[in-house]
């Protein structure tokens, strides 16, 4: 998957949210470095109830992982 600039990356950061903040939980939004540029991270809670996730926003590439609910750490 080619990437994007890391400037349209960053500028992809809030569409991102904004379109899957309507398909999940979303508990975070980063950015990732891919083979030929970055991409956009999107952690939900749980699985999507839709299976058509987008690809891309903003022509930037979007990768998605379900990490679960973000939590506070317990000190060991």
């Amino acid at each position: 998957m080619d990437g994007s600039t890391l400037a349209q990356a960053r500028a992809a950061k809030a569409k991102a949210l904004q379109v899957f903040s309507k398909l999940g939980d979303v508990v975070g939004v980063g950015l990732v470095k891919l083979d030929g540029g970055y991409g956009v991270k999107v952690n939900l809670q749980s699985q999507p109830k839709t299976a058509a996730l987008p690809r891309s926003v903003a022509g930037v590439p979007v990768t998605v992982e379900v990490t679960g609910p973000i939590r506070k750490r317990r000190n060991a």
